[in-house]
């Protein structure tokens, strides 16, 4: 691109005003992300984030100066298709979400050919395009989910469309995505026996890659022996789910982020952070938590919490954030404008607050939407977040005996169907499982859905 092109920072400072941002409120838009994200977690009073105090970490392998913010493109928001089918990204809001990171610090862009219905690589290279390739990293991964891509020309044909998508001649840091889905054997299939890995091996020998890592979701059997290729592969770094509940209480076949951090740690591997808020659920808390949280640091948002947590652990490079409105993007940069580490006493706060959180059985489903599409049209991840978000708030009681019984029956199914269409509601799984195998929480969703339908189900046949 011609230079005349980029954007300057006086154009910048014209359209933000000079000095500090004060925090507002973004318009409301749908989002390829977390339904309950859309919830506010901004600080409860107006604060200005600095431009010029982003907390930075240094990659020891390459010096490479990275924010400790990182902007995950997973969830972008999202408008109408003018085609009429399904929906496309609204790229007028990424490049308002872009421009507002880069100018306060943010340069850490990790995105994917399966993000966003597959829009999420193209709109993130339309906005980070406008600027001097120097000033940002991207990331993006090989998303080859699918038995027909795991040949080597599908993989291959993914590798490279992604250089088109993102505008960029060299990848600063590429992943195999999601290795632990389907065990060892999987992760052979789509990375080994096709030859990819010696493939990208090449591609970084060649530049084209600056840093090859994979990001991890699974058993703790698939995680040590994948690291054990260590020595053969020479990780540069390697993506894990770290949040102060996770860190030592991981739901289902996940691993506890302690052991992943400290594995990592042991090799002098760099570690990136996704899922910090566990799809939200970090933010949206009960309100007693919220309460006991505001208690200590009333000026604060909940979710600057568990972005403290994984932001002070000092073998992490970056902490990813889906931020799809400008108040999350706003609050974050609040957070790590310095970054304040957490102390010995907050540790064991958060400690105490994630065994509080571990009484409320909600589903571990982070809205990833890795499920979807479903083939009988369910929206599952809306069904799972509909319940979820009942349990926080209450909503979820199971006997006509409990006081507030009547309150939350109807809470809860009037919720489900202005949340959830009918049509694409629990009752209509037939227990394909196709979605299974493509849960990174491992979450037996056709069985979810069959509890969730026998629940409602059980709502509206009582008799009050």
């Amino acid at each position: 691109m011609k230079k005349s092109n980029y954007i300057s920072r006086r154009n910048f400072l014209k359209r933000l005003g000079a000095g500090a941002t004060t925090i507002t409120a973004a318009a409301a838009v749908s989002a390829c992300g977390s339904k309950s994200d859309k919830i506010s977690a901004s600080a409860s009073t107006k604060r200005e984030i600095p431009l010029d105090k982003m907390t930075y970490r240094t990659n020891h392998n390459n010096s490479d100066r990275v924010s400790i913010l990182g902007y995950g493109c997973m969830r972008w928001p999202m408008i109408p298709n003018p085609s009429g089918h399904g929906e496309i990204v609204n790229q007028e809001s990424v490049n308002r979400l872009i421009d507002f990171a880069l100018e306060h610090g943010v340069n850490y862009f990790d995105t994917s050919p399966a993000y966003c219905q597959g829009y999420s690589e193209g709109a993130t290279g339309e906005a980070l395009s406008r600027y001097p390739r120097e000033k940002y990293f991207i990331a993006t991964k090989l998303s080859n989910f699918a038995p027909s891509t795991w040949s080597r020309e599908g993989s291959i044909k993914m590798y490279h469309n992604s250089f088109k998508e993102l505008r960029v001649d060299v990848i600063d840091y590429y992943l195999l995505h999601s290795i632990g889905n389907g065990g060892i054997e999987t992760f052979n299939r789509r990375y080994v026996e096709n030859g990819m890995i010696d493939y990208l091996m090449k591609e970084r020998e060649a530049g084209r890659i600056r840093n090859l890592g994979f990001s991890f979701h699974g058993t703790k059997e698939v995680f040590d022996q994948v690291l054990a290729m260590h020595e053969q592969v020479h990780w540069d770094f390697v993506q894990i789910q770290l949040n102060y509940v996770d860190w030592r209480h991981a739901s289902g076949a996940n691993v506890n982020a302690d052991y992943l951090y400290a594995e990592l740690t042991k090799r002098n591997i760099p570690a990136i952070v996704m899922e910090p808020l566990l799809g939200g659920r970090l933010s949206n808390v009960p309100e007693h938590i919220m309460m006991r949280l505001k208690q200590q640091r009333p000026d604060e948002s909940v979710a600057s919490w568990a972005f403290r947590f994984a932001g002070s652990h000092e073998n992490v490079l970056t902490v990813l954030s889906g931020m799809t409105y400008m108040e999350h993007l706003q609050d974050n940069l609040l957070t790590y404008s310095p970054l304040v580490p957490l102390n010995e006493q907050d540790y064991i706060f958060l400690e105490e607050t994630a065994q509080l959180m571990l009484q409320y059985p909600t589903i571990p489903c982070n809205d990833c939407k890795y499920c979807m599409p479903c083939p009988y049209g369910i929206d599952i991840p809306g069904v799972l977040l509909h319940y979820n978000k009942c349990v926080n708030e209450g909503n979820v009681s199971r006997s006509s005996q409990d006081e507030n019984y009547r309150k939350a029956r109807r809470a809860f199914l009037i919720g489900y169907d202005r949340s959830v269409p009918r049509l694409r509601q629990a009752d209509h799984c037939i227990g394909c499982a196709q979605c299974n195998e493509h849960c990174p929480q491992s979450i037996d969703i056709p069985a979810e859905m069959q509890r969730i339908n026998n629940f409602v189900e059980q709502l509206k046949q009582q008799t009050l």
